[in-house]
């Protein structure tokens, strides 16, 4: 088990390896979230890209190095660009964000569907966890899920948890405007991707990128006037985002 001064410097080292390298991260998402997610890879020295094209979507996954799998809006060209997608991804990680699963029983069956086809992570809250697992977030359901998918849980919300099915850790880091700005847990998701892309091990990725997100959260709130301030200023803590921030404020367990 990592100390939060050791996570602390992974996080640091998985933020310089991103700068250093700008991995392309492909996303496929919520169409309120697309500029907003675009920006937030930015910051952190990625590259997005984001066309759902059934002409072009394979070549544009191919030459990426990680994908975004998002279910913010289930309509039928995305369903077919998932599709796609996961064919041309070609052992290179993906990250599913199943959002809303529990309001729809057509998208939550297709979540289901897609964790069967692998993906490095399972990025999503403890409602949609309920529904797209049948179990409560509690407890070991999570470990057991990630064990029995081969996947890595990402469990967002007042403290993160992230668990490989072996190794578990919490991130106590964020603040409540993160839930007051459209398309914050979508760029969450693509930073994650960002972080696989660098990082081979797919628990540390998972858990360098939530640290980072909601450290950065946690400076952007000291400046914030609201919601609308804080949406830029959160970008603009991840861009300056260094080792000395991350020891200070990075809060696990």
């Amino acid at each position: 088990m990592h100390a939060p001064v050791e996570l602390a410097d992974i996080t640091a080292d998985v933020l310089a390896r991103i700068r250093d390298r700008a991995p392309r991260v492909h996303c496929i998402t919520n169409s309120v979230a697309q500029q907003y997610t675009a920006n937030m890879l930015l910051a952190a020295g990625a590259v997005p890209s984001m066309t759902i094209s059934s002409e072009e979507i394979g070549a544009f996954v191919a030459g990426a190095d990680a994908l975004l799998v998002n279910l913010g809006t289930f309509d039928i060209e995305r369903k077919s660009a998932i599709d796609v997608a996961l064919g041309a991804v070609a052992g290179k990680p993906w990250l599913l964000d199943p959002v809303f699963v529990e309001r729809s029983p057509a998208r939550a069956q297709f979540a289901r569907e897609l964790v069967g086809r692998g993906p490095s992570v399972v990025r999503l809250n403890r409602t949609e966890f309920a529904s797209l697992s049948g179990d409560d977030s509690a407890g070991g359901a999570p470990a057991r899920f990630a064990k029995v998918h081969a996947t890595i849980v990402a469990l967002t919300g007042d403290v993160d948890v992230v668990t490989d099915g072996g190794r578990r850790m919490t991130i106590a880091n964020g603040d409540p405007l993160m839930g007051q700005v459209t398309a914050m847990g979508c760029a969450g998701s693509a930073l994650i991707c960002a972080a696989l892309a660098v990082e081979a091990d797919p628990w540390l990725a998972t858990l360098a990128a939530l640290s980072a997100f909601g450290v950065a959260g946690e400076g952007a709130a000291q400046s914030a006037r609201g919601p609308g301030s804080f949406a830029g200023a959160i970008i603009d803590e991840l861009h300056g985002l260094d080792r000395a921030d991350l020891r200070k404020r990075l809060k696990v367990s």
